[in-house]
């Protein structure tokens, strides 16, 4: 993960190396991601891995968004 925003909702996303893009949502008891809810969480998880299932599937990278990467 190499930054975050939120998007037109309001739910944070992941830009990752590879440059694909992933929702990183807190939605226990599917998604626990207590990290993304603070600043603090979110700079912790820079550099760190994600998987990226647009890159499993052959995906083309999506333009980084208006200030990300």
């Amino acid at each position: 993960m190499t930054g975050f925003w939120r998007d037109e909702v309001g739910d944070w996303v992941a830009y990752l190396e590879c440059g694909h893009r992933q929702h990183v949502r807190h939605r226990p008891p599917f998604q626990d991601r207590a990290w993304v809810q603070t600043e603090e969480g979110r700079a912790s998880r820079i550099g760190g891995l994600l998987e990226c299932r647009s890159c499993d599937r052959g995906d083309p990278a999506a333009d980084p968004p208006p200030g990300a990467g």
